[in-house]
């Protein structure tokens, strides 16, 4: 399972992009904002990514932010919502202003969306509104992480572990600044200790 993409920026488009890591392509879907806020060809991106995978297909979508993420994983729980139309909806509207309009009930706002009817908006808010953080209250966006401490979360991921909390562990450990010496910030440190604050 792929959690996160950091490499080349080969090629854009509004809604597909190609990184290259470690001489492998990948394409990835992704929304017009997440287009919008990317560098130049060439440039290096980092990039969190839902592995959406079907028996006749395996597909990735990627995220500049981890809350975009998160949103996309849950849009996709309502019923009737897929991949497609679920990066289709970030694409509509910035996911900010949609979880505004979700747990505000504003299921006119909703439907101005390209491929939401008035059906599936009202679903979006039934099956959604209680899930999303109220506005000032969402969770602080997680600073942007060091090349070990992405292995690290992938490792976490990897194991078996949902990415929310296992960045919340990871994060605490770096503020806390577990394994302070020579070892500071070594993958094996930081692995233990978020390991062990998971466990608990």
């Amino acid at each position: 399972m792929i959690a996160h993409l950091r490499g080349k920026l080969l090629s854009k488009h509004p809604n597909q992009i190609v990184v290259q890591t470690n001489g492998v392509g990948y394409e990835v879907n992704i929304s017009v904002p997440t287009f919008s806020e990317l560098p130049a060809n060439g440039s290096e991106v980092a990039l969190h990514i839902h592995t959406h995978v079907r028996e006749d297909l395996i597909a990735l979508y990627g995220f500049l932010r981890p809350t975009e993420k998160q949103l996309f994983e849950k849009l996709m729980t309502v019923s009737g919502i897929g991949a497609k139309l679920a990066i289709t909806i970030l694409s509509g509207m910035a996911a900010d202003d949609m979880a505004g309009a979700i747990r505000g009930n504003d299921v006119a706002r909703l439907t101005r969306i390209p491929g939401i009817g008035k059906k599936t908006a009202e679903r979006m808010v039934l099956e959604l509104r209680d899930k999303l953080p109220a506005a000032g209250t969402s969770a602080p966006s997680m600073p942007a992480l060091n090349a070990t401490e992405e292995d690290v979360l992938s490792a976490l991921v990897n194991l078996g572990y949902q990415r929310a909390p296992a960045e919340k562990a990871l994060a605490s450990v770096v503020k806390n600044g577990v394994g302070k010496g020579e070892k500071t910030g070594s993958f094996d440190a930081l692995f233990r200790e978020a390991l062990a604050s998971l466990s608990k």
